[in-house]
């Protein structure tokens, strides 16, 4: 529902027809993914991971019909319409390959990154395509209730044309081990969030100059701990994402002040705010400010709201794809879109190699006119 300044920080949630079938049962499904199903009326049918003890222990907890003991048995079960994959990257372009050959899975919804690298995200989009399955990517900032704000602001023209933006991240993620055993870390698998909203909010990027040096926190080897990365857009725009994942010592009696913020300055009005995501568990309400020469007589408001990033903003994920198949239309989150992420994404990591700027269209093969 729009709030009293006119705007609608959480996504409608329209069909709940097709049945969900979980591949996964780690923190992001178990925790904050089925507990945005469960809120919002989303039938999920089963659910399958490696392991099929805390499958099951998942499936006792949200009321999950079924548990299969492999993630092809369960892609084979043909109540399952849509297919919802929280799986590594390394290993979801062979599920969603297996998805494409069962003509009972409509849509796949795939975890972000929804491979390695862009190559492997081509090949799945395009597996996709060939099966004529929905294939959306669980890019879930952008549903982030700040950043939906904030995207209604911009395209409402408030802030005026939009010059700079930053996003400041100083937060300690909990990494998967499976992260372990890759070359990519922080910013394939955490700042990913940031440059694919700054593209929805933004347009295409013309240019992405990133450095990253490792973060002493993190004990196994790596190279992309802490990441800095300037981008520029097509628009005009330019853009800053600082990730932090070091953000100071973690010691006792030491207060390292972690948050995440973000700013947007246009030629007539100006919006900051924070993600609320650092202080999960206990959980915080995004928030977003903003004062405009067209809106608001330069004075600033803020607009407020209940609901949150985690798990709120995952409800709205799963809403465009219940929509899509009740539309027969591609999703907002669509695989095709991701790849111009994917291609940012490994320009980025072209850039820490090289120490220049690089174009996506490095990485894509395609010029733009």
């Amino acid at each position: 529902m729009p709030d009293s300044f006119g705007f609608a920080p959480d996504a409608p949630i329209g069909a709940r027809d097709a049945a969900i079938g979980c591949v996964g049962a780690g923190f992001i499904m178990a925790d904050v993914q089925l507990a945005a199903y469960a809120r919002a009326g989303f039938p999920v049918a089963a659910i399958a991971s490696r392991t099929p003890a805390r499958a099951a222990a998942v499936a006792e907890r949200w009321s999950i019909p079924r548990v299969h003991d492999t993630p092809d048995a369960l892609i084979a079960d043909p109540a399952v319409a849509v297919l919802d994959i929280a799986f590594p990257p390394d290993l979801q372009p062979a599920l969603i390959a297996a998805a494409c050959a069962q003509p009972h899975i409509r849509a796949i919804l795939a975890q972000k990154p929804i491979a390695m690298d862009y190559a492997a995200a081509c090949a799945a989009v395009e597996t996709c395509e060939a099966a004529g399955k929905v294939l959306s990517v669980n890019q879930n900032m952008r549903f982030d209730q700040s950043m939906r704000v904030l995207k209604q602001l911009l395209d409402r023209g408030a802030l005026g044309a939009p010059v700079i933006a930053t996003i400041e991240m100083r937060a300690v993620p909990h990494w998967q081990t499976f992260l372990a055993d890759y070359d990519r870390l922080t910013f394939l698998n955490m700042s990913i969030h940031h440059i694919d909203v700054l593209r929805h909010l933004f347009g295409e990027a013309e240019s992405i100059f990133t450095a990253a040096r490792p973060d002493p926190r993190t004990v196994f080897p790596h190279t992309d701990g802490v990441v800095v990365s300037t981008i520029r857009f097509a628009s005009g725009v330019m853009a800053v994402s600082l990730e932090d994942v070091w953000s100071g010592p973690r010691e006792p009696g030491f207060d390292s002040d972690i948050y995440i913020k973000w700013r947007v300055e246009g030629a007539d009005g100006v919006a900051q705010g924070t993600i609320g995501w650092p202080s999960y568990p206990d959980g915080a309400p995004s928030t977003l400010r903003y004062a405009s020469l067209r809106e608001t007589g330069g004075d600033w408001v803020e607009p407020t709201w209940d609901t949150r990033w985690f798990p709120d903003a995952f409800a709205g994920v799963m809403a465009e794809v219940q929509d899509a198949l009740a539309e027969d239309r591609p999703t907002t989150l669509a695989g095709r879109d991701n790849l111009a992420t994917m291609a940012l994404i490994d320009a980025g990591y072209r850039s820490m190699a090289e120490g220049r700027a690089v174009r996506p269209q490095e990485i894509t093969g395609v010029t733009t006119p």
